[in-house]
């Protein structure tokens, strides 16, 4: 029951993050849009690599983020100087997977694009 339990609390946390986080709700919709091109254009298995761990990184990121945004949160409601750089740096880690991830997708999906229109 305890691996069950675990299972049920991850469920919530994500849950929370599609509910309520609108950054967490624009990284779902870029992970699904890329897994549906990659469905459309029949990427190869490599490529799937690619994608699939990209958007699990960013999508991971970001509820870490939401984690950490919130516990800091209970810490002070004040504008700390600590827990600003802390924030920051949290929302830093996530803006540098998603660039990362939107230049992966550019090198796997631009090629086809520009094939497909030609």
């Amino acid at each position: 029951m305890k691996i069950a339990k675990a299972f049920i609390n991850a469920a919530n946390g994500i849950g929370h993050c599609i509910r309520g986080e609108l950054n967490f709700k624009i990284q779902l919709v870029a992970a699904i849009t890329a897994i549906v091109l990659g469905i459309f254009f029949n990427i190869s298995t490599t490529e799937w690599l690619f994608i699939i761990s990209c958007s699990m990184l960013v999508l991971s990121l970001e509820l870490l983020n939401t984690a950490l945004e919130n516990v800091c949160n209970i810490i002070t409601k004040e504008i700390h100087p600590v827990i600003k750089i802390v924030k920051d740096v949290a929302a830093g880690a996530v803006l540098v997977s998603a660039i990362g991830s939107a230049i992966i997708g550019v090198i796997i999906f631009l090629p086809k694009i520009i094939h497909q229109l030609r």
